[in-house]
């Protein structure tokens, strides 16, 4: 008796997204995590060249960019770190970076939410924080399940909006300006415009992302690689302007000083009043990235599932919205048992230091492949080749293992553990679904 196919009968991820749609998430994802939260900080390290600590920051950036950019050009799917480095290396070590960054995005969902409340309560002082973050991570877990086509309208209109408010302050920057301000100027000299871009850098984190969406783009082979170089290339100009607009209103000094420098800006520039309208940018910009951590997130549980390293059940598509509802729905959960937790500080900086350590690995994919799969069919290529070996691979590797020497202690011991968890995880899961495949076929028999 014959085993019926079940791939013609299933559905599949809708393939609706374009170049225009990738690029903007890429922008939304990088402008919703970065210079709202980071200017000031990199104000007072940098001074007033911390315009040149975004250029740097970016440069490192597209050294890791490049290498993800040849990498889907060969393998465009879902869970895309996994299944670069399941092809370098093996199903074990893919399954372990594939983890760390599902636990990355939920709670980079979870902690972004708290930002977003309290935002939120800016405008309502009434609103409590975390029922306002559990139901910001119910209403976009809910759009995301709606489809693909809806949560990317969302991300266009919230990443023109959180743009806009950018080009806003750069406008202000060309009319307010201090003509005598030294914009090259640094208060600790070149190291300290050094040290601002290694703070900078984690205003850049998120162009990665959209390598995870390649299954619901057309053309994705030749779309994502466009995409991310267009976004870093977009959001890098933004924040430059933004950082010289801002030092020339009002100064490296009082940048440094601010919890919140752009509504200062704002203020500097057109008195007193700017916090409702910067409240309103920033719901748009947190939820932007709400919205994208969860979809990310949701399509690595569904691609890794896709490859039997979890349980099927979460490779599962609904037939209408054609959206890995399973795994949205196990995403949307742990999102919100984060929440609950209370104190993120920890598992938050673990979200960048698991980031990293996915670069560590999508590098040296990167260069294996080059000298195991040479012939293999590249719609994009790194330049900057030493024979088979990618330089620029090599830089995006030498990079982040720098990133994470700066790491705390206390946050890569909490990693390992996280990568140990993620390793029994894996076993248990793989012996306890041997044993079920030898009982099924025992029972057959």
């Amino acid at each position: 008796m014959g085993i019926a196919k079940k791939t013609s009968e299933e559905p599949k991820l809708e393939k609706s997204l374009g170049l225009f749609e990738m690029t903007m998430y890429g922008v939304g994802i990088i402008l919703g995590a970065g210079i709202y939260a980071l200017l000031g900080e990199g104000a007072g390290i940098a001074g007033n060249a911390v315009w040149i600590s975004f250029i740097i920051a970016a440069t490192v950036s597209a050294f890791t960019g490049l290498s993800y950019c040849e990498l889907n050009s060969m393998m465009p799917r879902e869970a895309a770190e996994y299944n670069y480095t399941k092809r370098a290396f093996n199903k074990k070590v893919a399954f372990l970076v594939g983890w760390v960054l599902i636990i990355a995005m939920t709670v980079a969902a979870s902690a972004v939410s708290l930002g977003f409340a309290g935002y939120f309560q800016k405008i309502f002082a009434a609103a409590p924080l975390v029922p306002v973050a559990l139901a910001v991570i119910a209403v976009f877990s809910a759009i995301n399940f709606w489809g693909i086509k809806e949560s990317s309208n969302f991300n266009i209109i919230a990443t023109l909006i959180e743009a806009g408010g950018l080009i806003f302050i750069i406008l202000l920057g060309f009319a307010f300006y201090d003509a005598t301000v030294d914009f090259a100027f640094s208060p600790a000299g070149f190291s300290g415009i050094m040290s601002g871009a290694v703070l900078m850098f984690f205003a850049f984190i998120g162009f990665q992302d959209i390598a995870n969406m390649s299954e619901e783009v057309k053309n994705a082979k030749n779309v994502v690689p466009k995409a991310m170089l267009l976004s870093l290339g977009i959001s890098t100009v933004l924040y430059i302007l933004v950082a010289i607009a801002a030092v020339g209103i009002v100064g490296w000094e009082a940048l440094a000083s601010s919890n919140a420098p752009l509504t200062l800006i704002v203020d500097s520039a057109l008195g007193s009043g700017a916090a409702f309208f910067m409240s309103i940018i920033a719901l748009f910009s947190t939820g932007n990235t709400i919205l994208i951590c969860l979809i990310v997130a949701s399509r690595m549980v569904y691609g890794i599932a896709k490859d039997e390293s979890l349980p099927s059940m979460f490779s599962k598509i609904h037939k209408r919205t054609r959206t890995p509802h399973i795994s949205v729905i196990a995403v949307m959960l742990a999102a919100i048992g984060f929440v609950l937790i209370g104190d993120l500080t920890l598992v938050a900086n673990m979200t960048t230091t698991s980031i990293f350590v996915s670069f560590v690995f999508v590098n040296l994919s990167m260069i294996i492949l080059r000298y195991r799969e040479p012939r293999e069919k590249r719609s994009f290529k790194v330049p900057l080749n030493v024979g088979k070996l990618p330089v620029i691979a090599v830089l995006g590797l030498v990079t982040s293992i720098v990133m994470l020497l700066y790491t705390d202690v206390v946050v890569l011991i909490a990693e390992a553990l996280l990568l140990f968890g993620g390793l029994v995880l894996y076993n248990v899961y793989k012996r306890t679904n041997v044993d079920v495949k030898l009982k099924v076929e025992v029972d057959v028999e």
